[in-house]
């Protein structure tokens, strides 16, 4: 049929401009609407469009919303919402923030409104102050985008009617939900709402169970209580199932020109023992000239992945793949992801390869990228590449001559490359994973920390080097290109580490320079600052994200860096192949700065949504285990100290506490924001950022997520705090009132 896209345009926009309309997703829109297959398709090229004029725009999670919602009127401060656990919180101002606002803006309880944690909002500022002159007050005026109205929590059967309580801690009071016969849902249950009225001081609010998610302690209920909290798409649409399979159908392993044929080539992947999907291939050789020639063969997925099939308009949605402890959510369908792109051994794959020529010394000298195929002839864990870096000679007869000689040569390359970029000033503050264990049933028997051992430097080595040469090759051709970016601390967040840094009694400049952090971190190696030191510096470090602007990647050092390497689970990375093949092509990529732009800000976001949803659940997960395990020690690492209390993570076991100021032992004590230190007046009993201590369990409360810990012990006295020059200005009661936002 032919569309009216005038007609469409103009309905579009007078429902979204409809009074009390709440954003939404292109896919409530369409169902809507009543559009079939071919009117999705205008509508999405549509909304496009419209986003692309300022006529509407996208809000978190992809939420169509107005335009005008992200132009607030003059006067008015734009930021992200948190809520405390007394009904108060804070907003963060969007960067660069405005002219006299240092840090976070001060809502009363009385002035949020009906905002929830994580809304974009508008705030108008008071001329009160809270907490001194530097931390402003005001009131949330309006909500400009709403972060999720989806929420999980407790249905409760009550008078003849249904509530659900929410789990955290943002909505204090249930929430009506009409009918308790809804959904045979059953009190106590697990369920999914979706907000209709959000409370605020004056009304209790209005909400819809969708879901039904089970009983509490039934297993897997809490990984569907985060995959619905965070709205994480699980299943793929059926359109874009069938058109896999039709790729699948087609491909039949030739090797045409001009895809390089290296089918012949000794190539191995080197990838965790779990690992499901093979996107990354090594092959390294000594040239005749005594350099090196380091291969980074990475699944083609850009071949079977067409732009605006599909497919890709679902990959781009979901913008990457989400690691959940029993579960993993694909960016592609698993035809493509565990099948034909995955770099299986002794099967032809598709790959784009990147030459890397390396000097002697490590200093690279040439890239040459092009299309190949290959056949990957070893599968190797990360745990059997330690076993042959620790005894080479007795892996001789495992492997053929040729394999033992590439492990062997890679082995001493990473080396080489990795001693090189430590020389660069290259900051190595990698925090170990959480990883929770889990029994045949799903059951959580314990947790423990990932260990970063040498074979996955060596894979991280050649990562980089192949992330580096693709990102400097577009650069250099003054092409536009989605970065990898890290951009430098704050000069405040620097000034407040080299205090923290000269307060625990270490010399330094001016932590401004990089070269001055990293002899700070090597100075710390082997004291009992150490950890402290690490934990101050990630503190101080922003997140990194994607953009098409040239910022760097500070912790890494590198001028140009971009994600290549893992097109399978990585959107932007599949960006940069579709460049890389044009220019293997010799033709120019198509390539917008402002369109990039835009896709970076999206793989940002969906990025650090699977980060929270990861680091969410795994957090549920040790609730649920400890909960009968109060009273159980743990020796633990103080990994935060504030005015209001201490927070501490289990080394042995990686759980996160929270410990009040009013379960230390009886004390007046001061909080040193400067030594990151709550040090009891009468006692000098010092609790500090970096201490290790023992800790008990002393409370588990899963509706709320929140483990509290009590402190036992040091397990060995910290080294003496040099106290504040000026300790009226840079210390202030603690009293642990009330729980961290």
């Amino acid at each position: 049929m032919e569309f009216d896209l005038d007609a469409l345009e103009r309905r579009l926009l007078e429902y979204v401009a409809r009074d009390g309309y709440q954003p939404v997703k292109p896919r409530v829109i369409i169902k809507k609407f009543g559009l079939d297959d071919e009117g999705k398709v205008a509508f999405r090229r549509l909304l496009k469009r419209l986003v692309r004029d300022g006529k509407l725009a996208y809000g978190a999670n992809h939420l169509v919303r107005k335009a005008d919602a992200v132009k607030p009127a003059d006067g008015r401060i734009v930021g992200r919402f948190r809520r405390a656990m007394r009904g108060h919180g804070y907003v963060r101002p969007e960067s660069p923030a405005p002219k006299g606002i240092v840090g976070d803006i001060y809502i009363p309880a009385g002035e949020t409104g009906d905002a929830a944690n994580g809304d974009r909002v508008a705030v108008r500022l008071s001329r009160r102050r809270h907490g001194g002159p530097t931390e402003p007050v005001g009131e949330i005026v309006e909500v400009l985008d709403r972060r999720t109205l989806k929420f999980v929590g407790t249905y409760l059967a009550r008078g003849g009617g249904g509530f659900v309580r929410m789990d955290g801690n943002q909505f204090p009071d249930p929430i009506p939900v009409g009918d308790p016969g809804a959904k045979q849902v059953r009190d106590g249950d697990k369920v999914v709402v979706e907000m209709v009225r959000f409370p605020d001081s004056r009304t209790t609010g209005e909400a819809v169970v969708t879901e039904v998610l089970g009983r509490p302690d039934a297993v897997g209920v809490d990984t569907r209580m985060i995959v619905a909290e965070y709205d994480l798409p699980t299943e793929f649409p059926d359109e874009v199932v069938e058109e896999v399979r039709s790729i699948a159908a087609e491909f039949d392993e030739s090797i045409a020109a001009p895809r390089r044929d290296l089918t012949g080539t000794t190539i191995i992947t080197i990838d965790p023992a779990t690992a499901r999907d093979f996107d990354d291939a090594i092959s390294l050789e000594r040239i005749e000239n005594g350099h090196w020639r380091l291969g980074v063969h990475i699944a083609d997925v850009a071949h079977f992945v067409r732009p605006n099939s599909r497919v890709d308009g679902e990959a781009l949605r979901r913008g990457n793949s989400v690691y959940l402890p029993d579960l993993v959510i694909p960016m592609l369908p698993e035809l493509l992801s565990n099948g034909l792109a995955s770099l299986q051994p002794d099967r032809v794959r598709y790959t784009l390869t990147a030459f890397v020529e390396f000097a002697p010394d490590g200093v690279p000298v040439a890239t040459e990228l092009c299309e190949s195929a290959i056949r990957s002839c070893r599968r190797f864990t990360y745990e059997e590449i330690d076993q042959f870096l620790d005894d080479p000679d007795g892996w001789r007869e495992k492997l053929t001559g040729d394999v033992h000689a590439l492990l062997e040569r890679m082995r001493d390359l990473a080396r080489i490359l990795r001693d090189r970029r430590m020389a660069a000033v290259s900051l190595d503050l990698a925090i170990p994973e959480v990883e929770i264990d889990l029994d045949a049933d799903g059951r959580v028997v314990g947790a423990h920390k990932s260990v970063n051992t040498f074979s996955h430097q060596i894979i991280e080595e050649f990562m980089l080097a192949a992330n580096v040469a693709v990102a400097q090759r577009i650069h250099g051709l003054g092409l536009p290109l989605v970065r990898r970016v890290h951009e430098p601390p704050g000069l405040m967040k620097l000034r407040e580490l080299t205090e923290f840094v000269r307060a625990l009694g270490i010399r330094c400049s001016g932590l401004h320079d990089r070269f001055e952090i990293k002899r700070v971190i090597a100075e710390a190696e082997g004291r009992p600052e150490r950890d402290a030191i690490h934990f101050a510096v990630l503190r101080a470090m922003q997140k990194a994200r994607y953009s098409s602007e040239e910022l760097g990647h500070y912790a890494l050092a590198f001028d140009a860096y971009c994600h290549f390497t893992s097109p399978i689970r990585r959107y932007p990375d599949l960006i940069i192949h579709r460049m890389v093949k044009a220019l293997a092509a010799g033709t120019r990529p198509a390539a917008e700065a402002g369109h990039l732009e835009k896709l970076g800000e999206h793989c940002s976001e969906t990025e650090q949504r699977a980060e929270r949803a990861e680091r969410e659940l795994k957090k549920l997960k040790l609730l649920n285990f400890l909960k009968d395990k109060i009273g159980t020690e743990l020796d633990a690492r103080i990994t935060g100290v504030e005015s209001f209390g201490i927070f501490a993570q289990g080394e042995q076991l990686p759980a996160d506490g929270y410990v009040a100021i009013r379960s230390l032992p009886p004390d007046l004590y001061d909080f040193d924001s400067v030594a990151r230190s709550i040090v009891g007046r009468r006692s000098g009993e010092t609790y500090r950022l970096g201490d290790s201590v023992v800790v008990k369990v002393a409370r588990v409360d899963l509706a709320r997520r929140e483990l509290d810990f009590e402190i036992v012990r040091h397990r060995n006295r910290p080294v003496s705090i040099r106290p504040a020059s000026n300790r009226s200005e840079r210390s202030e009661r603690a009293t642990g009132e009330e729980r961290p936002p």
